[in-house]
């Protein structure tokens, strides 16, 4: 059976609380609920970590290794500065398809850039909820090309 995680960020535990005009009114335990269930329809198990601090994260995703196939990710801001959590996926053996419930490109400047975007096997954004289970979905087909991710300065992350 393959084994895949669906991993949130800051703030993703509040998910129907928080900014429902923006995030969705649906809870982050009903949002699990629905990928576990539909998981298990499809040969796979699902389970799901969710932490507002970036190391916690980290642990997480390092003591998948040998243990998952693939990870479903919204990393919250850290997608916008989370560069330990970059390097930490670069050096994953196993694919992370990136997830944003909100299209980060039609909301403020400062989340138009996606440090992430280099080291993950794909990006899935403003398709809320639904986006989950596109990037469960993407994992399960699997077959991730692609060259070494770029540093830093090659992707225009220097200073400016």
């Amino acid at each position: 059976m393959t084994r895949l995680a669906v991993v949130n960020g800051p703030n993703l535990g509040r998910l129907g609380e928080r900014e429902p005009t923006v995030y969705g009114a649906a809870s982050l335990d009903e949002i699990i609920r629905a990928l576990v269930v539909w998981g298990q329809a499809h040969g796979a198990a699902v389970e799901a970590h969710q932490s507002n601090a970036e190391g916690a994260l980290i642990d997480f995703l390092e003591a998948g290794v040998g243990r998952l196939d693939g990870v479903a990710l919204n990393p919250g801001a850290l997608a916008h500065y989370g560069f330990a959590l970059r390097d930490c996926i670069a050096a994953l053996p196993y694919p992370v398809v990136e997830v944003h419930l909100t299209n980060v490109f039609r909301r403020e400047p400062f989340r138009h850039r996606l440090v992430l975007a280099p080291v993950v096997a794909g990006q899935i954004a403003g398709l809320g909820p639904l986006g989950y289970r596109l990037a469960l979905e993407a994992l399960l087909q699997g077959g991730w090309p692609g060259p070494a991710a770029p540093s830093v300065e090659e992707e225009g992350g220097g200073r400016s």
